[in-house]
């Protein structure tokens, strides 16, 4: 079921870490899914960059309903609707273009478009968009950025993405604008490929006690 990004906030509030998922193997969407859950985590992001993407959102979502699956590296009309067929709570891309504003239509509302710039922010804002990912966060200029672009778009909110490690999430975390930071520290790659399940239930925990200090 897909809801208005108010809800994704209201997850945030109390797990603001979102791990970044690259998952090729339909198989390890299940036992990801618990293992982000177990660990802590309410809200994941599955890249559309494997061919197995769109049924690892579906499987997640079947494993573990409460936990908030969204669609990430969508970039086309039809990104949109097979992640929305396969039940994505919310959609990410790293930026916006003409035609795929246009192929969002009534679908606006669960985006979260990447920006870069304070002209993106402002068009962004123009189009009916509220909750940004600044993208990629660590040379787009990070925290300093962030706190630069509250003054001025007191309105925004941001889920920065790209380059954010252990080491920094907090100091994302504690800007008044930053609603949660995305990564893929918390399940990399190769911890899914090894199915390090009690790994990446570990470095959950340890994200969100880190992130609620």
């Amino acid at each position: 079921m897909t809801f208005p990004l108010s809800g994704l906030v209201e997850a945030a509030r109390a797990a603001p870490i979102v791990p970044v998922l690259v998952v090729d193997e339909l198989r390890h969407a299940a036992p990801l899914a618990r293992a982000l859950r177990e660990g802590g985590l309410t809200i994941a992001e599955v890249t559309l960059r494997t061919p197995a993407g769109v049924a690892v959102i579906e499987a997640m979502k079947a494993a573990e309903p409460d936990l908030l699956v969204g669609a990430g590296t969508v970039l086309t009309g039809a990104d949109v609707e097979r992640s929305l067929a396969a039940g994505a709570d919310f959609l990410v891309s790293p930026g916006m273009s003409p035609g795929l504003l246009a192929a969002l239509g009534d679908n606006r509302r669960l985006m979260i478009p990447g920006v870069a710039t304070a002209s993106e922010a402002m068009s962004r804002h123009e189009e009916g968009f509220d909750l940004l990912k600044l993208f990629p966060a660590s040379i787009a200029g990070g925290v300093p950025a962030l706190k630069a672009l509250a003054a001025p778009l007191p309105h925004l909110k941001f889920m920065p993405t790209g380059g954010i490690g252990a080491n920094d999430a907090g100091s994302y975390l504690a800007l008044p604008n930053v609603v949660a930071v995305g990564g893929s520290w918390i399940a990399t790659g190769e911890d899914v490929a090894h199915m390090n399940w009690a790994d990446i239930s570990r470095k959950s925990r340890e994200a969100l006690a880190a992130a609620l200090v």
